[in-house]
């Protein structure tokens, strides 16, 4: 089935924007690995600058140490472990401000945060997500990892229909990517984490996403190898841009420690 983005003006729920038109460039950095809070500070600065005009749509590629966030709608239930096993595993938690519930950030999972004007792309929160989405699935099928959305939920999944499983209920198949976003003066932050050659046991101190019992992958466990995480997320941050109708900046990726 093809992948092809359908018109702006489709009403199908989380319809993808059409490429009809490439708006200013937006510039890709490459973060290397940036604490939790160092990266959401550098994120808010971002965000109040482009919602002032005074920078362009910029993505930030990273990886970060051991952490735990804990979404909006994160409940103390979804913490499994205690801070003596935190501290011991390396692993800090920390509240944020973004969408969703807990999640797991650590080595081998590429984090990208997209501070993308919606407003002059004239998206909203639901077109944007399924952008997001597009953009980790055409990046997975590179790696020959064929992924899918499922029905009524958020993120990304292998070996599963896609169908919605009810309320409930976890999606058949195994989550790869998450998403979790905030949009604020029509401007958004946050994004995704893919994991890419990810610790996977990390994500029993958590109930990842609020589904107890949620099986995660990556890359490196289905098919057995993964490239760096910079490699991988130079080729998402082209396919986003392709997906959102942006130009990359210089067609190239600037790597910064800062």
């Amino acid at each position: 089935m093809s992948r092809g983005l359908p018109n702006r003006s489709s009403t199908e729920p989380g319809a993808y924007p059409a490429v009809v038109e490439v708006t200013d460039a937006m510039q890709v950095i490459w973060l290397e690995s940036v604490p939790y809070a160092e990266a959401l500070a550098r994120q808010r600065e971002l965000h109040e600058r482009r919602v002032s005009g005074d920078v362009p749509d910029t993505v930030l590629l990273l990886e970060h140490p051991h952490v735990i966030t804990l979404g909006r709608r994160a409940l103390e239930s979804h913490l499994l472990s205690d801070d003596e096993t935190l501290a011991a595993a390396g692993v800090n938690v920390v509240d944020t401000d973004r969408g969703g519930e807990a999640t797991y950030h650590g080595p081998g999972q590429l984090v990208v945060y997209p501070i993308i004007d919606l407003r002059a792309l004239g998206l909203g929160p639901v077109s944007y997500v399924a952008a997001l989405e597009h953009a980790i699935i055409d990046t997975l099928a590179v790696y020959l990892v064929d992924a899918h959305r499922v029905s009524g939920r958020t993120g990304i999944w292998v070996g599963g229909d896609g169908a919605d499983p009810g309320a409930g209920n976890n999606p058949a198949g195994r989550k790869i990517a998450a998403i979790g976003v905030r949009i604020s003066r029509g401007v958004a932050m946050h994004g995704l984490a893919l994991n890419v050659s990810t610790e996977l046991s990390m994500y029993d101190h958590i109930v990842p996403c609020g589904m107890p019992g949620l099986e995660m992958t990556s890359i490196a466990a289905e098919q057995g190898a993964a490239p760096p995480v910079e490699i991988v997320g130079e080729l998402l941050a082209e396919k986003l841009a392709g997906a959102l109708g942006i130009r990359l900046e210089n067609a190239a990726t600037t790597r910064s420690s800062a």
